[in-house]
């Protein structure tokens, strides 16, 4: 497990060199079926975070700080994180963007960001360098990462 973690930090450590930021994130943070937390696909990740197949560097796309959970639904630890990430986002609507990628839906993302350990959430400041957290966390530990790594 610790190899996993060391491995995924690593991989992430690799695409985030050079961060950059400028271009628009998807519009708001709340959708249209009432939802606060945005699924992504692996094309809407690639529009609204960060294209991995074209860019060489991380180059966050969003101009808001963002959260993304990557998940699973037969995980019992992303089942207990997801109700929390979705209390964070409401608490935080206009001043961070919330997204999630079911893991087993979106391969493709899941891999090229080195995904393996679950859940996994990126904290992603506008400027700077995204910040992975694997394994679950609690609401204060979740406020604590947006007050700390995305709104300071």
């Amino acid at each position: 497990m610790r190899k996993n973690i060391v491995l995924t930090a690593l991989t992430l450590s690799l695409l985030i060199s050079g961060c950059k930021s400028g271009n628009k994130p998807a519009e708001g943070t709340k959708l249209a079926s009432g939802e606060i937390v945005m699924p992504l696909t692996n094309d809407t990740f690639r529009k609204y975070v960060f294209d991995y197949e074209s860019d060489k560097v991380w180059n966050y796309k969003g101009d808001k700080p963002a959260i993304i959970d990557f998940y699973a639904d037969w995980c019992p630890p992303c089942r207990v994180l997801s109700p929390l990430v979705e209390e964070v986002a409401k608490e935080y609507a206009g001043k961070i963007v919330v997204y999630k990628v079911n893991t087993d839906q979106e391969r493709a993302v899941t891999q090229s960001l080195g995904i393996s350990g679950l859940p996994t959430l990126v904290f992603i400041p506008v400027k700077g360098k995204p910040q992975l957290v694997v394994g679950f966390v609690s609401k204060e530990n979740l406020e604590k990462g947006v007050n700390d790594v995305l709104l300071k």
